[in-house]
């Protein structure tokens, strides 16, 4: 099947405009590769302390020089349920390293926070830049110049692409993401989402609200529904990173455990010490993030990435923007409808065909790259197939031909729509980003005055004294990264889902973000400039008519020219941002932050 003509032009914009920065990317991985192995040039005393804890057995493969030392990066910690399983893959993988004629090291630990704990709470303007400390906590750890490749344990919101900016700072050694899975199914989302409202309109309490959270996180594993965690794994895949078929797999099971043993002797087969060498600066080119764009759109994915693969591309010198991916939203269909795109979770996803049928329907339908290098080896069909156990062992066979659901997963003949539906839109208020696959077509125009504000809790208390009965688009500004740390406004989403459902017309509008479930409310999410930075958001007064229109791109407020030119953007004290839960310690990271259409990046990943 032939590349359809509108991929193969978004593909050529983007080479074009990447050209000098990703040759000087190559320039350098080039460079570091032609040292390989690198601890030969260390002295002799930092060898020694480099392998002076490991087994004896270790040390004499490690002062041979011939065979990979791999490294372990790992977000593991006990209070991220998705994290939690990593505690015991390090020895599953030192087992499997030795097995290959190879050895592993626990290399260095990142910091791994949880959104969904932190959700409305001070904390939470730590999270965006979480993403760069953990890049930065990657590169310490990998800067001993000991390892042949790395094994990056990592799942969640942040943690993914900041483990991946960093392992791109050392393009010349393999890479490969070893995950730990969703957790079991619990309660249904929509049942969940029933029980948010209810609590949001004060019709019921506390403790039915925390029994159903409890129903539904409830054991090791990833959050169920595909928010920014669970759109992590899917990137992982499509881009190259993960041995095919390891996203979904529960934590805690057989095929678990043979998923990681199969990535270690994978990441020691792929060592420039061998005849296959495949670093991860050559596998993240510009086609391998195009790929990750189109993943994507395809399954409905978190919002939070129209950020983080700018970034993560930029990382290796690779330049996108939301043209890109608004232009490709337009011929890529959606094929999976999971939560908050529809009732199933990625258990249920995975069950139906999972991301094998998914990138296989893709591939044939000419809407993904095959050509390119993946951990697994060249071409992309190597992820069009599944993982099963055979004694034990992880093999691999073709994906499904059929659906195991089609109110689940589809294919691209027959899609649930035929974008997908991420966009771009435009107008005197900036550019902004708006997620309409789980947004009903009737919603998706909003014509209405403006209700600014300045915190997300100001629209909470509005909503629960009454004052929000009507029309209106929420104008919530001053959350840019440079304001507070670009925290997600994800306690919005009940209230404002509540008055839609008595039959208002609302939005949202916001140089903020909102998060991975982004849901059924239309929001006009991260316009850029933010506020701080002269944004015209800051231009809006309560009352303005602010027109949202998700089907031609518009984000207009409807006020005079003259009057809008004349009009000053507003100003905030924003000193109380700056103090309390550690947000001290980021005062650099806000002032250096880049807009979010630029990945709202705070380290130097210009090249």
């Amino acid at each position: 099947m032939s590349l359809h003509p509108g991929l193969v032009e978004v593909t050529q914009r983007v080479i074009e405009r990447s050209k000098e920065s990703r040759s000087r990317y190559l320039a350098r991985v080039e460079q570091a590769a032609s040292k390989e192995p690198v601890r030969k040039g260390l002295a002799c005393t930092n060898q020694a302390h480099a392998w002076a804890a490991m087994p004896e057995t270790d040390k004499i493969m490690m002062r041979e020089m011939r065979q990979p030392n791999l490294a372990i990066v790992s977000a593991y910690n006990e209070m991220l349920s998705a994290h939690q399983p990593f505690e015991t893959f390090p020895a599953i993988i030192k087992k499997a390293a030795n097995e290959a004629g190879a050895t592993a090291q626990f290399a260095g630990g990142v910091p791994a926070m949880c959104d969904g704990v932190t959700q409305g709470q001070p904390g939470m303007e730590l999270s965006l830049f979480s993403r760069d400390v953990i890049a930065m906590s990657t590169a310490v750890a990998l800067s001993h110049n000991m390892f042949d490749a790395t094994l990056c344990l990592g799942v969640c919101d942040k943690i993914v692409p900041g483990l991946l900016i960093g392992a791109l700072q050392f393009g010349h050694l393999p890479t490969i993401f070893v995950p730990a899975g969703p957790m079991t199914t619990g309660i249904a989302n929509k049942e969940k989402n029933i029980t948010r409202q209810l609590f949001a309109e004060g019709k019921v309490g506390r403790d039915a609200l925390l029994a159903s959270e409890e129903g539904s996180y409830h054991g090791p594993g990833t959050c169920t529904f595909f928010g920014t965690a669970n759109s992590n794994q899917m990137l992982m895949e499509i881009m190259g990173l993960h041995m095919p078929g390891a996203a979904f797999t529960n934590p805690g099971t057989p095929l678990r455990d043979a998923l990681t043993v199969a990535a270690t002797k994978r990441a020691a087969q792929i060592t420039a010490l061998g005849n296959e060498f495949i670093p991860v600066g050559k596998v993240i080119d510009e086609k391998a993030i195009i790929n990750g764009i189109i993943g994507l759109l395809a399954t409905g994915g978190s919002t939070n990435h129209t950020i983080h693969l700018i970034a993560i591309a930029r990382a290796a010198g690779v330049i996108i923007n939301w043209s890109d991916f608004n232009d490709l939203s337009a011929i890529i269909p959606l094929l999976a409808k999971v939560y908050p795109n529809g009732a199933a979770d990625v258990n249920h996803f995975h069950a139906a065909g999972g991301m094998g049928y998914l990138i296989r329907e893709l591939l044939d339908a000419g809407l993904l790259h095959e050509d390119v290098w993946t951990a697994a080896g060249f071409g992309l069909r190597h992820y069009a197939q599944e993982p099963f156990l055979d004694n034990g062992v992880a093999v691999w066979r073709d994906a499904p031909v059929q659906s195991g659901d089609d109110s689940v997963l589809r294919t691209a003949a027959n899609p649930f729509q035929a974008d997908g539906g991420t966009k771009l839109l435009q107008g005197n208020l900036g550019r902004a980003v708006i997620k309409t696959s789980a947004v009903a077509v009737e919603h998706r125009i909003v014509n209405a005055p403006a209700i600014v504000f300045d915190d997300q809790e100001d629209v909470i208390a509005a909503f629960k004294r009454g004052e929000l009965e009507r029309d209106f688009v929420a104008v919530v500004r001053f959350q840019g990264p440079r304001a507070n740390g670009m925290p997600e406004l994800h306690k919005l989403t009940p209230p404002l889902g509540v008055l839609q459902d008595r039959g208002f017309k609302v939005a949202l509008v916001t140089d903020g973000r909102m998060s991975g479930a982004s849901g059924k409310v239309p929001a006009a999410i991260h316009i850029t400039p933010e506020v701080v930075s002269g944004g015209a958001l800051g231009k809006v007064r309560t009352g303005d008519m602010i027109l949202l229109n998700a089907e031609t791109g518009e984000l207009v407020a409807q006020v005079d020219a003259a009057e809008w030119n004349t009009r000053e953007v507003a100003t905030a004290d924003l000193s109380a941002n700056g103090f309390g839960m550690g947000r001290e310690l980021f005062t650099t990271f806000r002032a250096a932050a880049t807009g979010a259409e630029e990945g709202a990046i705070s380290l130097g990943l210009a090249h």
